[in-house]
Formats: structure tokens, sequence, C-alpha cells
């Protein structure tokens, strides 16, 4: 894949795409190998497929910085714990998984309430879909949630005075982020994992044919 020719479009739509629930990568392969690109279009396409590879150890780091510097402030680690579900709520992949989880442990103690959290059928014409899938999590529109979890956190980060700290742990992880995904250079292991989430996509687009 020529990670040169993908627009940071198309990289924020595969990261809202993809599935987030794989384990972070090993720390011996995360900080094995680093290199400095040897031109400008090396290092946007280093800088986009380690980004997508490493995607899970990088929203690691950003969390961790961010905890670091909340240690003083816990209501701003609710807050950017809120902050962060009403972003992981865009994607896809976690949505779903967040609705299952939770109509499944609610189906434990009420059926019938667990069944209202089921989402509504898409209406299928001629043996296709009528309309692009829209994405419900407990029975509802995935904006409820993301409006419901942001407006939360606002108001936390409002009481706590805590944007400040936020904004430079933000800007610490960032920059760490950016730096390892600068130098550090990609292996066969990265590629092959391109290639495969490629397949996946292609297959997908087939099957719904």
């Amino acid at each position: 894949m020529d990670w040169g020719n993908v627009t940071a479009e198309d990289l924020i739509d595969a990261l809202r795409e993809v599935d987030w629930s794989a384990p972070p990568r090993p720390l011996s392969e995360f900080f094995s190998r680093f290199t400095v690109p040897r031109s400008s279009s090396k290092w946007n396409s280093r800088l986009k497929c380690n980004l997508y590879y490493y995607r899970t150890n990088y929203f690691l780091l950003i969390v961790s910085v961010l905890i670091l510097g909340f240690l003083r402030r816990p209501l701003a680690i609710v807050a950017a714990l809120l902050t962060a579900l009403s972003i992981a709520f865009l994607n896809d992949s976690f949505a779903g998984t967040f609705s299952e989880k939770v109509t499944r442990t609610v189906r434990q103690f009420s059926p019938h309430l667990a069944a209202k959290m089921r989402p509504p059928l898409t209406p299928v014409i001629r043996g296709r879909p009528s309309a692009k899938r829209a994405i419900y999590i407990c029975g509802r529109p995935r904006w409820v949630f993301v409006l419901i979890f942001s407006s939360a956190s606002f108001i936390l980060w409002f009481v706590s005075a805590g944007l400040l700290t936020v904004l430079w742990a933000l800007s610490i992880g960032l920059l760490a982020t950016i730096l390892h995904a600068s130098f550090r250079t990609p292996n066969l292991k990265a590629r092959l994992n391109t290639f495969r989430e490629e397949f996946r996509a292609v297959w997908r687009n087939y099957s719904e044919l």
C-alpha cells in the first residue's frame, strides 16, 4: 500500500471503522528500530503507516500522559474519561461492541428492557439495504450518546478548571506520538497487517454487492 497517496480524510475514516479491540503491540516491537526518513514523502508515508499500525499503543500513551497530568484533579480525570468515550463512540466497531456488552448485561436482570435496547431493523429493498446502515447504541442513535457524554464532560471541565492541564498533557502526548511515528521504521509485520486490512475492506465491499 502506498501510504503517500492516502489522504488525512482516508486515514481518519479508516481509524473510525477499524477494530480498536486489538491488544497493543509489544514494547520490544514498539521501541525496536528508529531511523531518520530520507525525504518528506517517505516521512509522510511512514507517519500514516505507523499511526494506523500502532494506533492502540498511541492511544494508551496519550491516556497515560493525561492520567499523570490529572493526578491532582479527580474531576478532570472523569471529564477526560467522558471525553474519550464520546470520541470512541464515533468508531463503528467500539460503538457496536459497547452496545452489545451493555445489552447483554441488562438482559441478565431485565430481558424486557434489553429487548427495547435492540437497534431498529434496516429495511431491505430487492435484497439490498435501502440506505447506509446507521449506528445505534442501546437502541438509540449514536449521536444521542455522543451529545450526552460530550455535554457532561464539558460541564466537568468547566467545574474542575482543568482545561489548561489537559491542553498541556494532550500536547505532550501528541508530540510523543508524532515523534515516534516519524522515526519508527515500519517493519514487515506492519506492511503485512496493512495488506490484510486492505483485503478485509475489499471483501466487505464485495459481500455487500
